[in-house]
């Protein structure tokens, strides 16, 4: 392939990135959104394995790595379950940053990537080096930490080490300092020696930084992680000097750095105040601050559940990460459509922060194959709960927690939340009374008008459906 012909393809997939960007902006196109990404990184792909920098002795191994790759891919998408997706985007994002430290470090290490640059050319490319391997070991280390958290295998407490802000600020100066070095050296065996010592600070800060913040804010650091990936990508094309890379990954990191920016947005938080050491605790504790909701829980049968649901003209079920570990979402569309049939009106709320990922609930749904045009975002919906006859919430918590706008002192204080509260029944599925990710109790289960129908919420739903089906 001409070197034309290959510039000609990354502007074709350049394009085909931003059309796909703007498809998964919405639901009902992000299918085609998909589609426009698979299309345009295949021919990214093929544009360089068989572009004109790319030598016929590298390319069986080229294609022998690209074969072992897409096998492990192809697994991951048939074996890894929706509820296991939080974890493997940050498995994924770990990926891309260990990408950009290895290929830092060969850059480096390679005489001719170098060659014919003048001092000020071979400086820039220095700093890009540096750079580059700084952004991908946060991002490496960060996200195995994240997939950590995301996935159970360590704990949702936030560790907040004394002088922990100290410790971050030393450590850029140190990394600042050792940049001066490395940008001094004379040789490459003498460049090695800040560079590790720079790796091995950004490693240990992107552990910390993941650990100093707690479960409630782990939505905003799969976007943040998301974000560093792409500027880890971005800091890779300009180590290779591809200019398909810098463009994608300067979209990938603007925008996961929006998306940071929303989910911030609907928790009260700054991005800041996240990175800084965010707040949660485990699930079935209950936070220190924040006064203690009063009353007794009302629970609920199943078939009373039904009735409830057959009696009713307006609907709106608030999904959460209890339905995606129940797998309930396929049921639950199965109840939709059987009370739509009735002539029931039955929308679904969506709270940007949901289950552990940004669009973790939109994805459950669609795969459910819910129509999108009753699935609303929480600003959309909120206005609507006084008309509503019965809010359904589906192993969520923090969410649909009153504590937000009536406690100053609950941890979420000014979060906004779905106001399931004032409908005229709010019905709310959990196993226990445990607290939720953030481990703040929820005064929503101790109002007069709330019913608690405890159990695994697949099989609590099964047993409404049958109860209504029998009418």
């Amino acid at each position: 392939m001409t070197a034309s012909l290959a510039t000609v393809s990354y502007i074709g997939a350049t394009i085909l990135f931003i059309l796909s960007l703007g498809g998964l902006s919405s639901p009902a196109s992000s299918r085609r959104g998909n589609l426009y990404g698979m299309i345009g990184m295949t021919i990214a792909v093929l544009a360089t394995v068989f572009g004109p920098r790319v030598t016929m002795a590298g390319l069986p191994w080229i294609i022998a790595a690209m074969v072992v790759g897409a096998g492990i891919g192809v697994f991951a998408a048939r074996k890894v379950q929706m509820t296991q997706m939080p974890e493997l985007v940050a498995l994924m994002h770990s990926l891309v940053g260990l990408a950009a430290m290895l290929v830092g470090f060969a850059n480096y290490i390679d005489p001719a990537a170098a060659a014919g640059l003048s001092h000020a050319e071979k400086a820039i490319h220095e700093i890009e080096i540096y750079v580059g391997i700084l952004i991908g070991a946060i991002t490496f280390s960060g996200s195995i930490i994240a997939f950590g958290k995301l996935s159970g295998k360590i704990g949702g407490n936030p560790l907040l080490l004394p002088a922990r802000h100290w410790i971050n600020l030393i450590g850029l100066l140190v990394v600042v300092y050792f940049g001066r070095e490395f940008l001094h050296t004379e040789t490459v065996a003498d460049g090695m020696t800040p560079l590790f010592v720079m790796t091995a600070i950004a490693l240990l800060f992107g552990i910390h930084m993941v650990m100093a913040i707690g479960g409630a804010d782990m939505p905003v650091v799969v976007s943040m992680l998301n974000s560093y990936s792409g500027w880890a990508a971005a800091a890779t094309g300009f180590m290779l000097s591809n200019d398909l890379l810098i463009v994608t990954g300067a979209l990938v990191g603007s925008s996961g750095a929006i998306l940071s920016y929303i989910m911030c947005k609907a928790m009260n938080r700054s991005f800041i105040s996240v990175i800084a050491g965010g707040f949660g605790t485990t699930s079935g504790t209950v936070a220190p601050t924040g006064s203690q909701p009063a009353g007794e829980v009302v629970p609920i049968s199943a078939v009373e559940t039904a009735e409830l649901l057959r009696d009713a003209k307006n609907i709106i079920i608030i999904p959460g990460y209890g339905m995606a570990v129940a797998q309930a979402q396929h049921t639950v569309n199965e109840i939709t459509q059987y009370l739509r049939n009735k002539g029931i009106n039955v929308r679904f709320g969506i709270h940007p922060v949901a289950g552990r990922m940004p669009g973790h609930m939109n994805v459950l749904l669609a795969e459910a194959k819910v129509p999108y045009d009753i699935v609303f975002e929480m600003d959309e919906l909120n206005d609507d709960f006084p008309k509503t006859d019965v809010a359904m919430v589906i192993g969520a918590n923090d969410i649909v927690n009153p504590g937000a706008q009536d406690d100053p002192n609950s941890p979420i204080a000014g979060m906004p939340v779905l106001e399931a509260w004032k409908a005229k029944t709010s019905i709310v599925m959990k196993r226990s009374m445990a607290s939720g990710y953030a481990g703040v109790d929820n005064p929503l289960f101790y109002k007069e008008n709330n019913r608690m129908l405890f159990g695994d919420a697949k099989k609590m739903l099964d047993e409404v459906l049958v109860v209504l089906k029998a009418d």
